[in-house]
């Protein structure tokens, strides 16, 4: 059914078509079409070691090799993929695809009790991971009963993947990166694996299988496994391609997680398509950001604002040539207007905000290069609609009126991984079609550009980290000390928002048990963004007559004591 007109249309651009066609394939075939297209042309960059496309899928066809052969791995089956940032991320990931396998990305800051719940509910068998993470591990799989755990576990240290010398001393790899691990019992080594040149069968998976399974968490409960097939990932790598003008000219700075969707599609995906060059880099550092913008001329650099923000803050920003970037942009936060406003009069570069989910697989909304809006999420992108409606009355509202946005497009994801009853709670159904409820307020105005105003889902953005309150508290009742627990928001200058424990202790810790101490357990057994930075200790917490603890009272207290502490969009 074709989209009805909306009104961003009148200012769509012009070079633009108004909507794609997706290729009828899998994600691998997008990058055995591009090494037979650019078979010698470095796909991959990494700290002075180039990775030709010819190289990156000779070696993720022999690890799909092992993954069939000595895993065991069949179709549909879901593997985990556990690094940071690195080569053996991407190889591992397309190798998982041609396998016919599907990827679940979790992230590397998640520690052992996080890890087990992947383990469990993704029914998988296998991972791949990097030897830093192995003692999570191994904690996992000693405190799971033994039909749950992994029975194959593939390794890799960083150094795998680094040059034996570097031709830039000044950006040789850091120590954590060089610094090898012990590795568990009975684990394959990458190099092991990739040198047995074990084949693969044929590949047989099409546009409709799963093929991605992003986890993102609820308003209550744990994370859930978002399933997404090859063409629902597909539409928005085409996408983001055709919208920001990339191609096999194009010099992308891969720095976003890719475990995170943004990260994937845009520091991964979206690269491999068009044959760019992807320039990696681990973890953030603007002075190597810099330095790399300028040594390999980048093109493209996707990021959130708060990289940005510390990037213009180097003492060194004026030595780096920023003379060949065409595209930045980004979401997870508002970019502030007067570093927005510095980007374009410094640089002359406009800083496009978009938004999207780990449902709809990044963007379903994203800001026009030629007309931008400051702290906006952008017009609806290809082949995508969206409207905004009463979450009460489900009817929708007209322009600048506030309430629940929701999105019908390619690009959205088939339902929460053996979660029917939530899968059936995210959907409606609206003019004859059906489209995901976001759960985020925001608001559309005349011109049709969409502005996040509040939050429907009870959700805390940090740096663009989204942590969700029910699986922190989760997490934090396994303290001994603890009796209850209830997580809000608060206000922090850098992040924007943190994370902040009410707390009511135990008897027998009270008097005894200090705020540090809870705060120091949390960042032993949560990822780093999702601990909390503050905890304050009460006698009780709010409670309704059924006995819901009311944490939308604890947090508009918090806000009526720090007013900015809701103020952080989010995307």
């Amino acid at each position: 059914m074709p989209i009805p007109a909306r009104p961003h249309f009148q200012f769509w651009p012009k070079r633009l078509p108004a909507a794609i066609v997706l290729p009828e394939t899998s994600l691998w075939a997008n990058l055995e079409v591009s090494a037979l297209r650019y078979a010698d042309k470095a796909a991959i960059r990494y700290f002075g070691n180039a990775i030709t496309f010819r190289e990156l899928e000779a070696q993720a066809t022999a690890l799909a090799g092992w993954l069939q052969q000595k895993a065991g791995v069949k179709k549909g089956d879901r593997v985990l993929l556990y690094m940071q940032n690195c080569p053996q991320f991407i190889v591992s990931y397309y190798a998982i695809l041609r396998a016919d396998a599907v990827v679940v990305p979790v992230n590397p800051m998640n520690r052992a009790e996080e890890f087990k719940h992947y383990v469990t509910d993704a029914q998988a068998r296998v991972a791949i991971f990097t030897a830093d993470l192995a003692a999570g591990v191994e904690q996992a799989q000693a405190e799971l009963e033994p039909a749950q755990r992994l029975q194959h576990l593939l390794v890799t240290q960083y150094a795998d993947a680094l040059p034996p010398a570097h031709e830039h001393p000044e950006d040789a790899p850091p120590a954590w990166l060089t610094t090898p691990h012990p590795l568990p019992a009975g684990a394959t080594k990458w190099a092991d694996a990739l040198g047995a040149g074990l084949q693969p069968g044929p590949h047989t998976a099409g546009p409709d299988d799963m093929a991605v399974m992003p986890y993102t968490s609820g308003t209550t409960g744990f994370p859930k496994g978002c399933i997404h097939t090859h063409r629902s990932v597909m539409h928005n790598i085409v996408g983001g391609a055709t919208w920001s003008g990339s191609g096999a000219e194009s010099v992308v700075l891969s720095v976003l997680p890719l475990f995170h969707v943004t990260g994937m599609q845009y520091g991964m995906n979206g690269p491999i398509y068009s044959g760019a060059t992807v320039v990696m880099l681990p973890r953030w550092d603007r002075e190597v950001a810099g330095r790399l913008i300028s040594r390999y001329q980048v093109t493209h650099w996707t990021n959130i604002p708060t990289m940005v923000i510390d990037f213009l803050a180097s003492p060194n920003l004026a030595e780096f040539d920023l003379s060949s970037l065409r595209y930045i942009g980004g979401g997870g936060a508002a970019m502030p207007q007067a570093v927005a406003e510095r980007l374009r009069e410094q640089f002359g570069l406009n800083y496009l905000e978009g938004y999207g989910l780990s449902e709809t697989m990044a963007p379903t909304h994203s800001n026009p290069s030629d007309r931008p809006k400051l702290q906006c999420l952008g017009v609806p992108t290809f082949n995508t609609d969206a409207r905004v409606i009463d979450p009460v009355t489900l009817k929708e509202l007209p322009p600048n009126e506030i309430g629940e946005i929701i999105v019908s497009g390619p690009q959205v994801f088939k339902g929460y991984w053996g979660k029917e009853d939530a899968t059936r709670e995210a959907f409606i159904e609206f003019e004859g079609k059906t489209f995901f409820r976001t759960g985020d307020l925001g608001r559309m105005d005349e011109e049709g550009y969409y502005f996040i105003t509040d939050r429907l889902k009870r959700m805390i953005n940090a740096s663009g980290f989204k942590v969700w309150p029910a699986e922190v508290e989760n997490l934090l009742y396994k303290h001994p000390d603890v009796q209850e627990a209830c997580i809000i928001g608060t206000r922090d200058p850098y992040r924007g928002e943190t994370v902040k424990a009410v707390v009511v202790l135990r008897a027998h810790a009270r008097g005894k048990t200090t705020p540090e101490q809870i705060i120091d357990w949390a960042k032993d057994n949560m990822a780093a963004y999702k601990y909390p930075r503050v905890v304050e200790f009460v006698e009780a917490l709010p409670k309704s007559g059924t006995g819901k603890v009311m944490w939308r009272q604890l947090q508009e207290s918090e806000n009526a004591r720090n007013p900015a502490a809701s103020a952080a969009p989010s995307a």
